[in-house]
Formats: structure tokens, sequence, C-alpha cells
């Protein structure tokens, strides 16, 4: 069973957020591919986690360590998006040795 898990990060459209994320109002969307992982073991659910990390950091992009305003937005869509992206892994219900989705 293939689930994916939409990485939204809405926090991007702050305003003064950095240059790196898109244009002000815009949002940022990243896919974590689970096909290929075992749910099951605490492996696959570690690899799991370390997707949604590297999918959240690429959605919100980064800011210069001289732009504070910069910094603290992506540091809040991270947290945000974070936050959404667990709300979604918490709904996966085990099936056998894979999650899925519970819609």
């Amino acid at each position: 069973m293939k689930i994916l898990l939409p990485i939204v990060a809405l926090a991007a459209a702050v305003a003064g957020a950095p240059v790196a994320a898109q244009s002000q109002g815009a949002t940022a969307t990243a896919i974590v591919r689970t096909a290929d992982l075992d749910l099951g073991s605490a492996a696959g659910r570690r690899a799991l986690d370390r997707r949604i990390g590297n999918a959240v950091r690429e959605a919100c992009g980064a800011a210069s360590d001289i732009d504070l305003r910069g910094r603290n937005a992506v540091e809040a869509c991270r947290v945000d998006t974070r936050q959404a992206a667990q709300a979604q892994r918490s709904a996966l219900r085990p099936t056998g040795d894979r999650f899925a989705s519970g819609r």
C-alpha cells in the first residue's frame, strides 16, 4: 500500500518571510513517500520521521543568519508544519506491518 503524507508549509506566508520562501501568500508543499518503509518497525518509523523533518526544512526554506525576522518566520513555519505533519502521522493506523490512512 502506498501512503503519501502531504506536508504543507503555511507559515511561509508570514509578512517578512525569507526570500527562499516564495512570494507572500504562497505555500509550499512536499510529499513524503512511505511505500518503501516498513512502518511496523522502529527503524521504519525513524526513517519516516527523518523524511518528515527533511520535507519540513525543504518546504519552509531558510534565512540568512543576519535576517532575524526571516529566521523567526522560518522557525515558526517549521514548528507549525511539523505539528501538522505529526498530526497526519498520528492519524495513521497500523494494518499488518504497514500503516494506512483512516480516511
